[in-house]
């Protein structure tokens, strides 16, 4: 049986609580609350490297000659250096070389020095370096699209009063194209190790997340000695360019599901 009475209290104590919590409202304001929320999430990943290589045929090089004159005075080696060095470029441009393919590298004048000889000043010792003479020297760089065209700046400018050569260092001008070739090696590779992985290990590949990649190459640098004495009348040279290996290294990083 329904108490009545029971029921009613219940009412009332409801509106008392109602007005009360109204009452409280409106002098002190709402009631504040406090919500702390917490994300949290959790991103699984694996990262691969994969490696391309191609062979690029080098289209360009550039040979490294130099003069080294001596002589008594400085502006004596000066002149014996502009000498020599005028003609072993006036040699190259009869080759077609044109201005701007010819660099000068540096240009130097020092003194050299003999024995370090003591002298007395009073009661005082000090030291006396002797200048024995000078030294002048300079260095350029040719640039010409061929290998058969090094080798006979090397031949022009030694014949013609070069004394010291650098080197011949092959290049590819434009790698663009073998770049992209290692770069689609490199991707495919990494790309196959990565299926292969989730094959054995037994989960699924997302989406890539991450990619970067690095380059590196083999270039060819032929070096050379000491030029001694003219080349007129001499062997050819014959410096070979070969390939040049450019490599490009991938890394992807891929979601795991």
């Amino acid at each position: 049986m329904i108490n009545l009475n029971q029921i009613l209290t219940n009412i009332a104590s409801l509106l008392v609580f109602f007005v009360l919590l109204f009452t409280f409202t409106k002098i002190l304001g709402p009631i504040p609350f406090d919500i702390t929320q917490v994300t949290t999430s959790k991103t699984d990943a694996f990262t691969v490297t994969g490696e391309g290589k191609v062979e690029a045929v080098a289209d360009s090089a550039k040979v490294s000659l130099g003069v080294l004159a001596k002589a008594a005075t400085s502006e004596l080696a000066q002149d014996r250096l502009n000498e020599n060095i005028n003609k072993v470029i006036e040699s190259i441009k009869k080759l077609g070389v044109r201005d701007i393919d010819i660099k000068t590298e540096n240009y130097n004048i020092y003194p050299n020095y003999g024995e370090i000889t003591p002298v007395l000043i009073g009661t005082d010792q000090s030291v006396q370096n002797n200048i024995t003479g000078y030294t002048a020297n300079t260095n350029i760089t040719v640039t010409v699209k061929s290998a058969e065209i090094a080798n006979q700046v090397i031949d022009a400018g030694t014949s013609s009063g070069a004394n010291q050569v650098g080197g011949v260092d092959f290049q590819v001008k434009d790698k663009n194209q073998a770049l992209n070739k290692a770069r689609e090696l490199a991707v495919a590779d990494a790309r196959k190790k990565a299926e292969d992985a989730a094959r054995i290990a037994g989960f699924k590949l997302g989406k890539v997340i991450n990619y970067s990649e690095s380059e590196d190459g083999d270039y060819p640098f032929a070096m050379m000695s000491k030029a001694e004495g003219s080349r007129e009348g001499g062997i050819p040279t014959q410096v070979q360019p070969g390939t040049n290996e450019i490599a490009v290294t991938v890394s992807l990083s891929y979601e795991i599901r």
